[in-house]
């Protein structure tokens, strides 16, 4: 109940900050918000991000699928239970390794990406640089 009642008092509090700060201030700190936004340094970075997002939703997924229905087909082939789960493990080893040649792919791939717009992030830096000059 304590935690509930600071809480409300909480909300409260911000409420009431907020609206003595009013729109004025909202808009000075959105503005701000915006210029650090758009700064090359912070988009560079967004870029990095963004590469790093793809190249890892490229091919892992495709591979983990892969594996899982491997594993599954070799557990629910005929067999004893014994040899069922002796494939099952083969396949997860197998399956494992895919994987992990997958994700290792993908880092490398991201870390290119990363190299990559880091360039253009230096490149768009020092054209905006000489431009303001």
């Amino acid at each position: 109940m304590r935690g509930k009642a600071a809480l409300v008092v909480g909300l409260v509090a911000g409420y009431v900050l907020g609206a003595r700060a009013g729109r004025e201030r909202y808009e000075q700190i959105k503005a701000q918000a915006e210029k650090v936004w758009d700064q090359p340094v912070v988009q560079g970075q967004v870029e990095k991000v963004k590469a790093f997002g793809v190249s890892a939703l490229k091919s892992v997924p495709g591979v983990v699928w892969k594996g899982a229905k491997s594993v599954t087909g070799a557990a629910s082939q005929s067999g004893t239970v014994s040899e069922r789960a002796e494939r099952a493990g083969r396949a997860a080893k197998t399956s494992a390794h895919e994987v992990a040649d997958a994700v290792e792919d993908s880092v490398d791939d991201a870390e290119h990406a990363e190299k990559r717009a880091t360039a253009r992030a230096k490149a768009n830096k020092s054209s905006s640089t000489s431009s303001e000059s």
